[in-house]
């Protein structure tokens, strides 16, 4: 039985779920800004009427607004997208139980043996997407292959709600023509690396040797040159129902920040809402991930293992820790993000084993651990869905006058 394996990408997810509440932006030029109200902030989302205008995601606000002076832009709601997505992850699991969530706004589906349910993997990507139409008013893209790699090349070769079927038979006519940056899982500087040596296209990439790509990449060559030929192993793996993968927050800069202190506060504020959240869902993770995004739009995330927790100031203080030992004070940041993941419930709580990875030095180093911090959090926890989301905030995030 041959292996059938769909990605599910929605279009323009952020504007799009907006569209489903504010009607009044259908068929309009639109986006989801960082910041509509200052100039300097940058699109998160545009829809297609936006994007005839050239209007990109990462674009500066003046810039969108110069190519299309009548753009309606939106400041983001990261928990009404992500509920949004907690719907789009349900919906499908009605087509298959193997469902494995790649971001917020796509997914991988294992569709194999399921063709007398939904009949031809076509035939159920059709399906599929006219039901997240109808149900959610929401579009998507559709690759179709028998693993997950060709399966997201297929899903971005037409958009908007577009079906791709990208089998290896088809690799050397629909995949290597494409130029190489285009390959999922090469950066910028990959690319730029690969072009250094002469390779232009996927194409040019699969003639080379795994040996010379390994010698050049170490041990990533092994997959750029699998990837190259359309192969890969790993499986779809499912989750369930109601698993929350990771709880995240992330704020695009108004403007270049260079100062790690100044980061260091921005920070706060994002791990207090994540932190805030987990506890409203009675959750504690076991793993902490920042993300930087340089001026360069190049995109670099780290993370590390901390003892299962929901506490705010735990939240930052391992996001400072990887935050300080990454900073480059010479590469100016424009996005900052944190995320609480690896979940366990607050039933499942253990002692950090002995022999767990733990970094003596940064905890050395970071600030001592308040011992009432857990009573502070529910403190504030109370007051918030009392009086409001802003009654209360920690000292240093309060604008100075």
């Amino acid at each position: 039985m041959r292996k059938v394996v769909f990605l599910v990408d929605m279009n323009a997810f952020f504007i799009s779920c907006e569209m489903t509440r504010q009607t009044q932006l259908r068929g309009k030029p639109a986006a989801v800004a960082g910041d509509p109200q200052r100039r300097t902030g940058i699109i998160l989302a545009a829809n297609y009427e936006a994007r005839a205008y050239g209007v990109k995601t990462t674009m500066l606000v003046h810039e969108a607004q110069r190519l299309c002076p009548g753009i309606a832009l939106v400041p983001p709601d990261h928990d009404f997208y992500e509920q949004k997505s907690r719907e789009v992850m349900q919906l499908l699991r009605q087509f298959t139980p193997v469902v494995e969530p790649n971001s917020i706004d796509e997914a991988w589906l294992d569709m194999t043996g399921c063709e007398k349910l939904s009949g031809t993997p076509l035939e159920a990507a059709q399906t599929i997407m006219q039901t997240i139409n109808e149900k959610l008013d929401l579009w998507c893209s559709i690759g179709i292959s028998d693993n997950k790699f060709l399966a997201k090349m297929a899903s971005e070769m037409k958009k908007p709600q577009g079906i791709t079927e990208l089998w290896p038979e088809n690799v050397p006519g629909k995949l290597w023509p494409l130029p190489v940056g285009a390959m999922y899982g090469v950066g910028q500087k990959t690319a730029e690396k690969l072009k250094r040596l002469g390779v232009a296209t996927i194409g040019d990439l699969a003639r080379l040797s795994q040996e010379f790509l390994v010698e050049r990449f170490g041990k990533s060559g092994i997959d750029l040159h699998r990837h190259a030929h359309g192969l890969e192993d790993a499986p779809v793996l499912a989750t369930d129902d109601d698993t929350v993968q990771s709880i995240g927050r992330s704020t695009t800069l108004s403007g270049n920040v260079s100062d790690l202190e100044k980061a260091k506060r921005i920070l706060l504020g994002l791990s207090d809402e994540v932190a805030a959240t987990a506890r409203k869902q009675d959750l504690k993770g076991q793993v902490v991930q920042i993300t930087l995004k340089y001026t360069d739009f190049k995109v670099i995330t780290r993370q590390s293992m901390v003892p299962a927790t929901n506490l705010s100031q735990e939240v930052f203080l391992a996001g400072c820790t990887l935050l300080a030992r990454n900073w480059d004070p010479a590469k100016p940041v424009r996005l900052i993000g944190i995320s609480l993941g690896h979940f366990q419930k607050q039933q499942e709580d253990r002692q950090l084993n002995l022999f767990d990875q733990i970094d003596r030095d940064a905890l050395e180093a970071a600030p001592a651990k308040s011992p009432g911090a857990g009573k502070v959090d529910q403190a504030v926890d109370s007051i918030r869905e009392r009086f409001g989301q802003n009654s209360v905030t920690r000292a240093s995030l309060l604008k100075k006058k």
